[in-house]
């Protein structure tokens, strides 16, 4: 009876140990767990890959996006510490910049991308009009930075 315990408990352990060696990717995480692939604004703002030579990480948003964004930030932030942003969960239009800018990047960047450059400058723009539109269209940025490979 122990053998058949000890055969049993080492071939459960064996199991185990081959299925967590198999998840190399993963991250475990209790609660959340944030996504760092190589589309996200995260990704961007790290510098682990050279910036599209179209929009440098010192560019202004206000240079890429137009004038309009003046309303809602400051006249010299920065792409990167646009990417950069943390308070996306309690400012829309804080999303919608990071969001904007990790899919802009990723326009130029990769090929495939849902978006063409033209495209996320003009949703940016249009998003600005409201909190509820910005949230709207920087969630809609995150599923595509997201599912972006």
């Amino acid at each position: 009876m122990a053998s058949l315990c000890t055969t049993l408990l080492f071939c459960l352990l064996l199991i185990l140990s081959l299925a967590a060696s198999t998840e190399t990717h993963r991250i475990p995480g209790f609660l959340y767990t944030r996504s760092r692939g190589r589309c996200t604004a995260q990704f961007w703002s790290g510098r682990r890959e050279a910036w599209p030579r179209m929009v440098p990480e010192t560019s202004t948003v206000s240079n890429v996006f137009g004038s309009r964004v003046y309303e809602h930030y400051r006249s010299d932030l920065t792409l990167i510490e646009a990417a950069a942003r943390n308070d996306e969960e309690s400012n829309a239009f804080g999303g919608l910049v990071k969001e904007g800018t990790a899919a802009l990047l990723n326009s130029y960047a990769r090929e495939g991308f849902p978006y063409k450059p033209w495209q996320v400058k003009t949703l940016v723009i249009k998003a600005l009009v409201s909190q509820a539109a910005a949230a709207s269209q920087a969630n809609n940025f995150l599923l595509a930075n997201q599912a972006c490979s």
